[in-house]
């Protein structure tokens, strides 16, 4: 893998490698705990990547023996309680990268998880399409040790990647747990040892990079938005979703793959992929 260094902001390292984009929170000497300068480096790299022709997928990783530690409690908390429009810039950088535009981000995006992630960090990490784990990352919900709950919407978009149960068990005991607990409480799509982390991940990354990416985009975004609509809006939504599809969809997926099936006969569904 030969990474090309495209940006270095402050506090956020952005390197790309044949379609594959790697975003590292690099703060390693703070387990790369998220200050107001990484909120603003981040909100600004999604923004550009977005729109970044090169980039098909997106991987969201930490420098050095972390993922993330969740939010700088020092620089981000008590640097701004007597900053009231700092605080409020950064708790808006906060959530706008965290959630609304790595959740809807228009390209596949997958955490690739190294170490620590504790606390703020799973908002994002739950953000991302997919999720990967190092057998010994360590993740952790232990604001309640310290006088506080899980806020910054990590409470609220546990309920998408976690049971009741088990949400409600590391919510409220605060107890850690590795990689491997993460896969089996579906946090994270599975976890494998450290040394195969960079491995299957872009093993991942290089499976998707071979799908239509406006099905991908389109697919992704019918499920996200469906989730929450019920029965009759997302039957509209998804008709007129489809529809908007076959019209821009440049490679023109949804006819190259009927007339394969259908005439050509040389792609089943199910035994492979047509041919793009």
């Amino acid at each position: 893998m030969a990474l090309t260094l495209w940006k270095d902001y402050k506090t956020v390292k952005v390197e790309k490698d044949d379609g594959t984009t790697w975003v590292t929170l690099n703060r390693p000497e703070k387990r790369n705990a998220m200050n107001p300068q990484l909120h603003y480096d981040m909100l600004e790299a999604l923004t550009e990547l977005e729109v970044d022709k090169e980039t098909q997928v997106v991987v969201l990783t930490g420098a050095g023996p972390s993922w993330c530690a969740g939010q700088d409690l020092r620089e981000y908390f008590r640097g701004t309680d007597n900053n009231a429009l700092e605080r409020r810039k950064a708790s808006w950088a906060s959530q706008e990268w965290r959630w609304r535009r790595l959740f809807y981000f228009p390209k596949p995006t997958i955490a690739m998880v190294n170490g620590f992630c504790f606390g703020g960090a799973f908002t994002p990490l739950i953000a991302c399409d997919f999720a990967i784990a190092s057998d010994t990352a360590t993740f952790g919900l232990s604001e309640i040790n310290w006088g506080i709950f899980p806020g910054g919407l990590v409470s609220r978009v546990l309920v998408d990647a976690m049971s009741y149960r088990d949400a409600m068990w590391y919510i409220m005991t605060g107890d850690p747990f590795d990689g491997k607990r993460a896969a089996e409480v579906k946090l994270v799509n599975f976890s494998v040892p450290p040394e195969k982390l960079r491995e299957e991940t872009i093993k991942l990354a290089d499976k998707l990079k071979k799908k239509n990416p406006a099905v991908l985009r389109a697919a992704k975004e019918v499920y996200k938005h469906c989730r929450t609509m019920d029965y009759s809006q997302a039957e509209e939504y998804m008709s007129a979703k489809g529809t908007a599809l076959r019209l821009t969809d440049p490679e023109k997926g949804r006819e190259t793959g009927m007339e394969q099936f259908l005439d050509k006969k040389t792609y089943r569904p199910g035994l492979g992929e047509y041919k793009r």
